[in-house]
């Protein structure tokens, strides 16, 4: 059975299309019951995040002029897509309980929602924005680059997003910053292409061997571990427990995209062709997700109450079409 939602239906309930996309793939004794929420929308999904299971949000691609870029909204009962008055395709999404939340895209543009409007903000440049993350509405970091050149990381303290004071960009001019994630604003990582890890501390940026010199797409962390995913065709997975950063990668993963670490040795990391992995203890495990999923995943998010939610569609290369949403219960 083959579900298709477009995008102006996205004020079924959740509850439903979840009911519907139970029958588009089975369980083996290995398998995770997860559910297809969105397939084929218009534009790709590139990046899902929220602060409860009642307040989530994901965006996406400009799905073309009849809808600009895609930002869609989910409070507990329906989603709902929202117009942002922005054409250009959106690559991360970030914020905080009660707002703001700040979305990064095409052509360094980075929008601010909040007190239900956008707002899109003056930065530094025209590079595309690949991560967001902050400590506070007033501390928020961007970081992005030309796919493969031109890195940068841009700082916001709740009035003006500004270069940062120290960033070596000069030593990154061939490369690229995909994302950011941090525990506090003494201690975050950067990560991007061939394998580049920088370290922040506060003060000063620190290169770090990655254990791998493979592109780097996607970066979390939980109390006691670092981790990033990436690769190209075949995956890679490396991890830092404070020790430095060492390959982890599990036999025969497949490209690896997106990651989101839950504490106590969990996390699920998502890639190409609807892959998913669970970290479960020490290690990484390929897990049955039960549905066939053509496009790749992008991104995934751990709610609170422990649903897991992953995004993505046609994302490896444009037109950036076909977004798909999928989900598992607690």
């Amino acid at each position: 059975m083959k579900l298709t939602y477009r995008i102006w239906r996205l004020s079924l309930p959740l509850v439903l299309l979840a009911a519907l996309a139970a029958a588009c793939g089975g369980n083996s004794p290995e398998s995770e019951e997860w559910e297809a929420v969105f397939l084929e929308l218009p534009g790709a999904l590139t990046s899902v995040w929220g602060t409860s299971p009642t307040d989530v949000w994901a965006v996406g691609a400009d799905a073309g002029p009849e809808f600009g870029a895609t930002v869609l909204h989910y409070d507990g009962s329906q989603w709902q897509r929202l117009q942002t008055g922005f054409s250009g395709d959106l690559w991360w999404v970030f914020g905080f309980s009660g707002g703001p939340v700040f979305m990064g895209g095409s052509q360094g543009a980075i929008l601010k929602y909040e007190n239900g409007g956008f707002e899109k903000m003056d930065t530094p440049g025209a590079p595309t924005v690949y991560g967001i993350w902050g400590v506070a509405p007033d501390n928020v970091w961007a970081v992005g680059g030309n796919v493969s050149a031109g890195a940068f990381a841009w700082h916001y303290d709740g009035v003006v997003w500004a270069e940062v004071p120290g960033f070596p960009q000069n030593v990154f001019e061939s490369d690229s910053l995909f994302k950011l994630y941090g525990r506090n604003a003494t201690d975050m990582w950067m990560i991007g292409t061939n394998g580049v890890a920088l370290h922040y501390d506060g003060s000063t940026f620190t290169q770090a061997p990655a254990g791998t010199a493979r592109n780097l797409f996607t970066v979390h962390a939980d109390a006691g571990l670092y981790a990033a995913v990436g690769g190209f065709g075949s995956g890679v997975i490396v991890e830092n427990d404070g020790g430095g950063w060492k390959d982890v990668t599990p036999d025969g993963a497949p490209q690896v995209i997106g990651i989101y670490l839950t504490g106590t040795g969990q996390g699920y990391a998502v890639g190409v062709e609807g892959s998913v992995l669970r970290r479960d203890g020490n290690r990484w495990k390929i897990v049955d997700t039960g549905l066939t999923i053509d496009g790749a995943f992008h991104s995934v998010w751990v709610d609170p109450s422990g649903g897991v939610w992953a995004v993505g569609g046609q994302v490896l290369a444009p037109p950036l079409i076909d977004g798909v949403m999928v989900y598992k219960r607690p």
